[in-house]
């Protein structure tokens, strides 16, 4: 018996761009009422790093989709309050993430994995282990500090025994973290912190990973194996095993040179509303995936917090401007007590000012800020065009 080919949607660039944007919640009006941990449900995943320029970036990304939400309320939409049940918990991801609760028992194929792993970087301290869990049982939630110490010495990879310890229960699952404090993780037993209708890790391999494939393609609308894989930090053979059963369907869009699949639902209703005009997060999930961003959006993106500085083109933190759908500039900021400095912009011509403006200004209104200063810009020209157009605004 002959198999016949399963049909395909054609999708243009245009639309593929529109359903990607839609799926990340940043085309349509926003789900104020779902609020932070909607768009956290949404997303399927936040990106938590150290860097914080105007806040840190799993403040970022709700802010991009929702406007000017407090601070404290993503730390409470996030973390653990009182006797709430949790909302959330932190685990590893497309890196270190916030994940949705119920999201809990689909990461069992990846604590079983560093259980059987066979090599670490750090070495484990004969009991440490043993007595990380007995301190967490006996005297509740702590950090690493409380725990015993975070490091040996002043270096940021020297660990001590405690924080090795500790960082390997979480990997196994058998510790969570509940919350951020002061940016220390402060660490749960999983028997507490985790709903007991979740704490399993009964579900298989394969199951586990056909939901996460699922989940990533409707976080992202379309893309091809490697931006759906990437998601999760999923390997392309796990992708491979489990994608016919994910219940995304085959596609092909105008310019990609590789195959893609689509959440049907995506594809149920033309992608339509009004555009976010913002500052991204260099670590929005929007623009997690390099050759993705090229391709959506004709736009290279790059990190240069790690970067020396006298080889850096755009800036520490640049973050891309989006507007009307496209990525149409970039802006590298800073405060100075109430100032918003936009230490360097690069605009994709005259007519992105108004956008970035605007951004500009948002943001600033966001972080308590009352003014804003542009420092550099792409020509003489613009800069001035920038500084006009934001007098303007806040005359």
């Amino acid at each position: 018996m002959t198999t016949l080919p399963r049909p395909t949607t054609a999708l243009s660039a245009d639309e593929a761009r529109r359903i990607a944007l839609r799926a990340q919640g940043l085309l349509g009006a926003p789900d104020r009422r779902a609020g932070v941990r909607g768009v956290l449900r949404h997303l399927g995943a936040v990106q938590l790093d150290t860097i914080s320029v105007l806040a840190r970036s799993h403040e970022l990304i709700p802010y991009a989709r929702l406007g000017a939400v407090g601070r404290r309320t993503v730390e409470i939409a996030y973390w653990t309050t009182g006797s709430e049940p949790p909302h959330a918990f932190e685990y590893w991801s497309h890196a270190a993430c916030v994940l949705p609760i119920e999201e809990w028992p689909h990461f069992a194929f990846r604590r079983r994995a560093y259980r059987a792993r066979p090599h670490w970087n750090h070495e484990l301290p004969e009991g440490a282990y043993d007595q990380v869990i007995k301190q967490l049982r006996t005297e509740g939630p702590l950090t690493a500090t409380e725990l015993g110490g975070a490091k040996r010495t002043s270096e940021w990879w020297d660990w001590s025994g405690t924080k090795v310890a500790v960082e390997r229960a979480l990997m196994y699952g058998e510790v969570v973290c509940v919350e951020r404090r002061g940016w220390k993780r402060v660490y749960d037993l999983a028997e507490r912190a985790i709903p007991a209708q979740l704490l399993h890790d009964e579900l298989d391999d394969t199951e586990c990973l056909r939901r996460l494939v699922r989940l990533a393609g409707r976080s992202l609308g379309v893309g091809t194996r490697a931006d759906i894989a990437d998601y999760h930090r999923l390997k392309g053979e796990q992708f491979d095993a489990v994608v016919d059963a994910s219940g995304l369907v085959p596609v092909t869009v105008e310019g990609w040179s590789k195959p893609a699949w689509a959440d049907p639902e995506a594809l149920a209703s033309p992608p339509r509303g009004r555009h976010r005009t913002t500052l991204l997060s260099p670590f929005d999930s929007l623009i997690w995936e390099r050759a993705r961003t090229e391709r959506l959006f004709g736009f290279t993106h790059r990190l240069e917090a790690y970067v020396p500085k006298q080889k850096r083109v755009y800036g520490y933190f640049a973050m891309p401007v989006l507007a009307g759908g496209r990525i149409v500039g970039r802006v590298d900021p800073a405060r100075e007590g109430r100032t918003l400095v936009a230490k360097q912009v690069t605009l994709d011509g005259p007519k992105a000012v108004p956008a970035v403006a605007q951004a500009l200004l948002e943001a600033a209104g966001w972080v308590d800020c009352t003014d804003v200063r542009v420092e550099r810009a792409d020509s003489p020209e613009l800069r001035e065009a920038l500084t006009v157009e934001l007098a303007r605004a806040l005359a």
